[in-house]
């Protein structure tokens, strides 16, 4: 309990979940989930993050507190092709996304990764869906001091290898509980405003 006052006492942001609903089901067999968060900071604070580098140190750091919550059974390995969530070590390929394609304009950004193939991907799911991390910026109040961002991460079309072999109520109960959980106290860990830096640095220069 401390250690989680300390932590709320040190933040630089407020974060506030926004409810959503658990799944999506597509009548194909795609699976889709989404995880909202309010974050709200000083505007002075979120000007200097509002860049497309900082869009891609996000993106970073989710990769990064996924392998920091498994304790570092679950390794991102980085290629100019890819990206690959292993279980420590090849060849036990959880999941491999294809390149990032970052979507940017004045209001905010998006980066999505396709959804290629992996041991969780049922193989008529391969290629089929990505994951979406995105920012939008809230219209500024006049004199207001601070300012709301609205960040979400996104699951679409994606075709687990547990609904389809054993079904949707496992899946549901095990893979897709894990996947909200983690999402959720990633979006919370963003009230410290701490980002990693990028390893690719592919928009550095923007």
């Amino acid at each position: 309990m401390r250690r989680l006052l300390e932590r709320r006492r040190l933040a630089r942001a407020r974060v506030h979940l926004v409810q959503q609903p658990r799944a999506d089901y597509a009548a194909g067999g795609g699976i889709g989930s989404k995880q909202v968060a309010e974050v709200t900071l000083p505007r002075k604070e979120l000007d200097e993050v509002w860049s497309a580098e900082h869009l891609e140190r996000f993106a970073r750091s989710y990769w990064r507190f996924l392998t920091r919550v498994s304790l570092g059974l679950l390794r991102v390995l980085y290629t100019e092709t890819s990206r690959e969530v292993v279980l420590l070590t090849r060849p036990f390929v959880l999941l491999r996304f294809g390149a990032p394609r970052y979507d940017i304009d004045a209001d905010g950004g998006a980066v999505t990764w396709p959804i290629d193939r992996g041991l969780l991907v049922a193989s008529n799911g391969r290629g089929q869906g990505f994951l979406r991390l995105g920012v939008r910026r809230r219209p500024d109040a006049e004199g207001d001091p601070q300012a709301t961002a609205v960040v979400t991460s996104e699951v679409v079309n994606f075709y687990p290898r547990i609904a389809a072999r054993i079904g949707r109520f496992i899946y549901d109960q095990t893979q897709l509980r894990i996947h909200v959980i983690v999402t959720n106290a990633f979006l919370r860990s963003l009230a410290n405003l701490e980002l990693e830096p990028s390893v690719v640095g592919a928009l550095r220069a923007r």
